[in-house]
């Protein structure tokens, strides 16, 4: 048999005169008889999605594979959600450049709200306790687009809408919602042992390969034994929509993230429109709790001081809120906000800054504004309805993504594998990369014949991932420890370092472009990760020696930081 095959995963066409070796045949469980499916996907969330939409944008698969998908919930009511213009989602993700260029080459890209989305032009990160600050800037990353931005803000709900859109136009996926899997079991020896998944409507389907895309509780990681290690971060993230006055006409648009690492977990400032942003704050769970049960204004009111306010303050108010509710008397709005004017008077901060958090910004749009007016995120003005939950944050990640033995034709992805803190906005861009990279290694061994679940096909997808992954779990994770630290020391050397690294900007292009913000797809995806660490390690052993710091403290300091440095960033390039 002599086929012409085209694929349009994201690598071109690939056309091959190769005679494609049949799948083998397929055979049911005596008394419980069962459809036979090549490809099953457990999961219809973000991931779940974007790798039925990588497998429906392929020639190749859709000629040869049989392919089902399946989700516990009414994935109608995804397909069919909307919104008003001026009202969003409180679940945002970041999508890196290298995200964006995987969603266009599958044709997925194509159906986004794009007028829901926002590009990052530029992010602030500073040090709550020190106030030292890095600034990203999109103009001076090197990239091939600068005015597209390092990445791209948007709605879970608006990518998920767009993928079943997606798969709408595709077609040829066998979409099975409001199902769940009641149980997963091995088949018979006879039968090749290969995944049979019973679900709640009484059908059984036969596996060659089944795929976890199913989260942190994966029924499909439980039945192939793979084991995991983490631990909670004892912290929970708040979200939320945030509304705001919109940026003045001498100021540069709502396009600048902002993130500030307070002793408590970090709290980030996303914008998505110019009047609207979203926000994500980790802090303590008591803390949390607290804020969601007062009323509006008081969230309202620490979220803007937890920009503007010098830590030793906002521990203050932290405090004064607990006890309050713990004396059974609740700090009431009027109450907060007399605190926080008096705390901005003994800090000496001027009424007129930016840092006030009492300006009134909603009549001087087009007034010359302060000339420390993008430091900080426009002052929040309310919290959009219904928009505020917490939830808590984890380190997780999985001795290995590919099933063996009893639980062979088995392989995760997403958060199936791997969960992040989200202060790196990485959680959905790894996913992503994951659902690419095993996307590729189908098709191929559908090129040469082979069988898609079998160890040997699949290795690629764990070799290369599995590292590329822990690379960045292991870097945030220590950024996690390394700001929840207060201890003099760490924070003078934590200082030092990010100041440092604000005086490079080739080091700073070489960590954004290990973070994705260079468009990518494939391989080249993981040759740009690699290569952006790799320059990250290398530039941190001389960095410091042309900088201001090193030469107020001399080479005793040079030595150290650019040791501490580089072996800190090549520390969290190993394997573990």
């Amino acid at each position: 048999m002599s086929l012409a095959l085209a694929t349009r995963s994201g690598r071109g066409i690939i056309a091959t005169s190769k005679a494609l070796k049949p799948l083998a045949p397929f055979s049911s469980t005596v008394g419980n008889p069962a459809e036979n499916c090549d490809v099953v996907i457990v999961g219809g969330g973000p991931v779940g999605l974007a790798l039925v939409g990588a497998l429906s944008a392929s020639d190749l698969v859709r000629q040869n594979l049989r392919v089902a998908l399946i989700e516990a919930s009414d994935l109608s009511k995804v397909h069919n959600w909307s919104m008003p213009h001026d009202m969003y989602s409180n679940r945002v993700s970041s999508l890196t450049n290298a995200s964006q260029a995987f969603l266009n080459a599958i044709g997925a890209w194509d159906f986004v709200e794009t007028s829901r989305t926002c590009a990052i032009e530029q992010m602030q990160v500073w040090d709550g306790i020190s106030d030292a600050r890095v600034t990203f800037d999109a103009s001076e990353m090197g990239l091939p687009k600068p005015d597209l931005g390092m990445a791209r803000l948007t709605e879970n709900l608006n990518l998920q809408r767009a993928l079943l859109r997606h798969l709408k136009h595709n077609g040829g996926i066998e979409m099975l919602d409001n199902t769940r899997v009641d149980s997963i079991e091995r088949d018979t020896a006879e039968n090749g042992g290969w995944p049979l998944v019973h679900l709640n409507n009484n059908r059984t389907l036969r596996a060659r390969l089944l795929v976890g895309a199913d989260g942190f509780n994966s029924p499909v990681r439980s039945y192939a034994n793979i084991s995991s290690y983490g631990w909670p971060y004892e912290v929970q993230a708040i979200v939320a929509t945030m509304v705001h006055h919109p940026r003045g006409a001498f100021e540069n648009p709502n396009r600048t993230a902002y993130q500030r690492f307070l002793p408590t977990g970090p709290i980030a400032f996303l914008p998505l429109s110019p009047t609207t942003s979203s926000l994500v704050w980790s802090t303590k769970p008591q803390l949390a709790k607290t804020l969601l049960d007062s009323e509006p204004g008081i969230l309202t009111s620490m979220i803007n001081a937890a920009f503007r306010l010098p830590a030793v303050s906002l521990q203050y108010l932290h405090d004064r809120i607990l006890d309050a509710v713990n004396s059974g008397k609740p700090l009431v709005h009027s109450e907060l906000t007399e605190e926080i004017l008096w705390r901005e008077k003994s800090h000496a901060i001027d009424s007129n800054s930016t840092y006030a958090s009492a300006l009134d910004r909603s009549s001087t749009a087009d007034v010359v504004p302060p000339i420390d007016s993008d430091v900080v995120p426009p002052l929040v003005t309310g919290l959009q309805p219904g928009t505020v939950a917490s939830f808590p944050l984890r380190y997780n990640h999985t001795d290995s993504y590919l099933g063996e033995g009893a639980g062979a034709r088995t392989v995760l992805v997403g958060d199936a594998a791997h969960t992040i803190h989200p202060l790196a906005g990485q959680g959905l861009n790894l996913g992503l990369a994951d659902v690419e990279c095993l996307g590729k290694c189908i098709d191929n061994t559908l090129l040469h014949g082979g069988d898609i679940g079998s160890y040997t096909a699949l290795l690629p997808y764990a070799q290369e991932r599995y590292l590329q992954n822990h690379i960045m779990l292991s870097t945030v994770d220590k950024l996690h420890k390394l700001y929840s630290a207060d201890a003099a020391s760490v924070v003078w050397a934590r200082t030092v370092g990010v100041e440092v690294l604000n005086e490079l900007d080739s080091l700073k292009a070489a960590l954004m472009m290990a973070a994705g913000s260079r468009p990518g797809s494939g391989a080249a995806a993981g040759l740009h990760s690699s290569m952006g660490w790799d320059l990250a390690a290398k530039g941190a052993e001389t960095l410091v020696a042309g900088s201001h710091i090193a030469k107020m403290f001399g080479s005793a300091l040079n030595d150290t930081l650019s040791g501490a440095l580089s072996g800190f960033v090549q520390r969290a390039t190993k394997n573990k």
